[in-house]
């Protein structure tokens, strides 16, 4: 369940990211669209940073083993 909450933060983002995209060609930066669109992905990436981390920490979440 962890992990399907991850991915969808990460789609999240990258939509985030492509729909500032589109704002910043269709409006050319007239408006506040580019801008909430970069709060929402800035939040989004804090909020995945910060459930990453706390999965760490619980042990739900383990890294790999370094291969030496």
């Amino acid at each position: 369940m962890l992990k399907a909450v991850i991915i969808v933060l990460m789609l999240a983002v990258v939509v985030s990211l492509f729909s500032g995209l589109f704002f910043l060609i269709k409006d050319g930066g007239k408006t506040n669209r580019v801008v909430n669109s970069l709060a929402v992905r800035v939040t989004l990436s804090i909020l995945l940073l910060a459930l990453i981390l706390i999965a760490l920490w619980q042990g739900s979440l383990t890294m790999n083993p370094t291969p030496f």
